[in-house]
């Protein structure tokens, strides 16, 4: 399926779906059982909170990074995910997007209810103007963005069920983005493939 320009500047892509039925439903069974799931706690304004979802920290071994004062040290990569960075790299040299990825951060939300505030995907170890892939499975929901200079209204875009958006060049540094609390069934995990720099 050719992937669908949503943003033009800064480039922001959209590909529904990359994994069809029954294997989108199968990996999300195999991760939601297989993996390690974590529910970290983050500093904020003095206290230690734990994060509202579940989340693994994935890929080379040299691909560390630094949040919120915490270091992550990744998991080895567990073979499904690992086939599955090998078909999003290449249905992104298939659109024309050099794509290389050494990582990747696996939420995991079992219900509406768990979220994600605003944020970027600027840490450091990113460099400047960062690719990133995100691959959505279960339930579907909307992530939302903002323009950190407010130059435009904020928007949604709905994240289907094996579905890949793609952050492109600029889009870390212009906006912001988060999943916020629905009232809507369902587990959803959501994969994004980075390139940690320092691991080069």
């Amino acid at each position: 399926m050719p992937i669908e320009s949503l943003l033009a500047d800064p480039p922001l892509w959209l590909m529904d779906p990359l994994l069809e039925e029954p294997d989108a439903s199968a990996l999300l069974a195999a991760l939601d059982a297989e993996l390690a799931w974590q529910q970290p706690s983050l500093r904020l304004y003095g206290r230690e909170h734990p994060i509202p979802r579940q989340q693994v920290w994935m890929g080379t071994p040299e691909a560390s990074y630094r949040y919120s004062g915490r270091e992550f040290l990744p998991e080895p990569w567990h073979p499904a995910v690992a086939d599955l960075r090998d078909r999003v790299i290449t249905a992104l040299v298939a659109a024309g997007i050099d794509a290389r990825f050494n990582s990747v951060l696996l939420n995991r939300y079992a219900s509406g209810e768990e979220r994600m505030g605003w944020h970027s995907d600027d840490e450091p170890e990113l460099g400047d103007d960062p690719l990133i892939a995100a691959v959505s499975l279960g339930a579907e929901r909307p992530l939302r963005f903002r323009w950190k200079r407010r130059e435009a209204p904020a928007f949604n875009v709905w994240l289907p069920h094996g579905s890949l958006l793609v952050m492109g060049p600029g889009v870390q540094r212009r906006l912001q983005h988060a999943l916020l609390p629905r009232r809507l069934p369902g587990v959803r995990i959501n994969l994004t493939f980075r390139l940690v720099m320092s691991a080069r």
